[in-house]
């Protein structure tokens, strides 16, 4: 099992940057292929960035060349830059594993993106 506290969100304007970040507690840490995924006010959660355990990334197509997912095995922890950041990327942000079953989910982290 593996638990998460996600932290780093916040009010943005349009254009703006954040960093996310989320302490993953469990021993099995370093074997899951994480991702960060968002879910928006009357939507379904979604997967935004994965990133493999050797460092392979994927973004959906919508935050391509504006987010960059990152992961310390060491210490435990992953980490969602996010840039030129719109409305459209207003959501409760959480990380999980991005393969098989989702654990627990974790409280999440709100991003707002307004002026």
């Amino acid at each position: 099992q593996l638990q998460f506290v996600e932290s780093g969100g916040g009010l943005v304007q349009p254009g703006g940057s954040l960093r996310l970040s989320c302490a993953v507690y469990g021993s099995i840490f370093s074997f899951n292929f994480m991702g960060w995924f968002r879910q928006a006010p009357g939507k379904q959660r979604e997967l935004v960035a994965s990133i493999s355990v050797g460092g392979t990334t994927d973004y959906i197509d919508s935050v391509k060349g504006r987010f960059t997912i990152s992961r310390d095995n060491a210490k435990r922890t992953v980490t969602l830059q996010m840039s030129s950041l719109n409305a459209e990327d207003t959501a409760v942000y959480y990380c999980n594993r991005a393969v098989g079953s989702p654990y627990a989910w974790g409280q999440g982290t709100q991003v707002t993106v307004s002026s």
